[in-house]
């Protein structure tokens, strides 16, 4: 099978899988705020993590967080920390904390200039010798992500903490099994050691740039003084 028609397929079958367990159920800012101190030492009161092995949650996609809280309680997605963490858990308490960081601004990155040609290329590119299709064909030019097939914000996010998760992926860990888990680990199968690092590295620097609103020019009237 075509990886596109894998990712395709893969959005589809998770979409209605996540429709038959149930939605997400309606989630508040102000209960997520008040539940997140759980979550505080590892990620961040307001989601952005200091130390890059822990993922920085603010501004990722609620729907993106409320999954993997459940795949951590049903041991799906395998985590010591984020078992016990998880396990204490309700559906509602998932939605609030998923609500809540997903408010919050992300504070980007910063690449290193080294790894910017190479990652740029594999991000809105993509590698057509090896099949690696392009970051952005899922998580958007911007790194945005796509929220209707559960494909994460990537904008931002730590170097480490993505080199250390595709690299997983590369070596065989999945999140499941079903077609949507295993199109991250497929594609990270064809990547090496070195084209990880330059993607995450570009990654951790990518951000929607502030709009510049252009200035109304200022007409000097005494120009037409007579």
């Amino acid at each position: 099978m075509k990886l596109a028609s894998m990712m395709v397929l893969g959005a589809l079958l998770f979409a209605a899988g996540t429709h038959a367990e149930g939605a997400m159920p309606p989630g508040t800012i102000a209960a997520g705020k008040a539940k997140s101190a759980i979550c505080a030492a590892c990620h961040g009161m307001d989601g952005n993590s200091t130390d890059p092995q822990y993922p920085k949650l603010a501004g990722q996609q609620a729907s993106y967080i409320y999954r993997q809280l459940v795949l951590f309680k049903s041991g799906v997605r395998q985590n010591p920390i984020m078992l016990g963490m998880a396990m204490s858990l309700s559906h509602q308490d998932m939605a609030d904390l998923a609500t809540y960081f997903a408010a919050q601004k992300i504070i980007p990155g910063v690449a290193d200039p080294k790894a910017v040609a190479v990652g740029q290329a594999l991000y809105r590119g993509g590698d057509r010798a090896s099949e690696v299709p392009a970051c952005m064909a899922c998580h958007g030019p911007d790194g945005q992500g796509n929220p209707g097939a559960v494909y994460p914000h990537l904008a931002g996010q730590h170097a480490t903490y993505v080199r250390t998760v595709l690299t997983a992926w590369h070596d065989g860990t999945t999140w499941g099994k079903t077609t949507h888990a295993e199109i991250m680990p497929a594609i990270a199968k064809r990547l090496t050691a070195a084209q990880i690092a330059d993607v995450a590295s570009y990654i951790a620097g990518l951000h929607t740039a502030t709009p510049i609103v252009p200035t109304q020019p200022t007409l000097n009237n005494t120009a037409f003084a007579k």
